[in-house]
């Protein structure tokens, strides 16, 4: 007998408990594949990224041909890319998903702007970008699952050093607005068509969007922002012209 016509034949609220277990059930399910599809992939990205290092660094010794050495720093590059990749793709799963819920509790913006700018480094340097944070030490706090909070900060202050001029600025602030924080990240990029706009926002778009078409990668890191602002009680907003940069505001609840 289809499940369907199985409900139809239950009181209500037996039925209701039905449909509630069957998608239990499958929820765990989601959870249960994703967690076998993220030690899959990663499983193998590891040895890759760990032995062409290994061949890149020449650790037991010369590899004979320049080009050896060469053709492994690629191979380690691309599957440092492939893996931030999989990363990616698997968050927004999990996010999409009825994922176990964040935990929000207060968290000080100081520390985790520190540990965002931190991971942010690399492509800092690389870029001669300059990140300036308005009232560093005197930042509100906000009500937010810690990583869910490092996260979203991390995909927005990463995009906007991404997409700045070399040697240009990063700015970040932070306000309370009543009941809640809002946080500012602006570059000085070359901005966006305010038309593409929503499509940063929609996961997996196919075909180029306005992310891609100026950087490598996805273009997915605003998508995971904007699930994981929702998912703590917030929201993301976006607001940008062609020749102004992009403006990225994060609102989140006070603590």
């Amino acid at each position: 007998m289809p499940p369907a016509a199985h409900l139809r034949r239950l009181p209500p609220r037996a039925a209701r408990r039905a449909t509630t277990a069957d998608e239990s059930a499958g929820d765990e399910q989601k959870r249960s594949f994703l967690r076998m599809v993220s030690h899959e992939l990663r499983t193998p990205l590891n040895s890759i990224l760990g032995f062409s290092e290994i061949l890149a660094s020449e650790l037991y010794g010369p590899l004979g041909a320049p080009q050896y050495k060469e053709y492994a720093e690629i191979i380690r590059g691309s599957g440092q890319k492939l893996l931030k990749l999989v990363n990616q793709v698997l968050e927004i799963a999990r996010l999409q998903g009825d994922a176990p819920p964040f935990e929000p509790q207060a968290e000080p913006l100081e520390a985790a702007i520190d540990e965002v700018l931190a991971g942010v480094a690399e492509e800092v340097a690389a870029r001669g970008v300059a990140v300036e944070v308005a009232g560093r030490d005197h930042l509100p706090a906000v009500s937010a699952d810690p990583r869910g909070l490092r996260s979203a900060l991390f995909q927005i202050v990463h995009n906007a050093v991404v997409f700045s001029p070399e040697g240009g600025t990063v700015r970040i602030s932070a306000q309370a607005l009543g009941s809640t924080v809002e946080i500012v990240v602006r570059d000085e990029g070359e901005g966006l068509d305010p038309a593409d706009l929503p499509r940063l926002m929609a996961p997996f778009e196919q075909g180029e969007n306005a992310l891609t078409r100026s950087a490598e990668g996805a273009g997915l890191g605003l998508s995971i922002a904007d699930l994981t602002c929702r998912a703590m009680g917030g929201r993301l907003k976006i607001a940008s012209k062609p020749g102004r940069g992009v403006t990225a505001g994060i609102r989140l609840p006070a603590a």
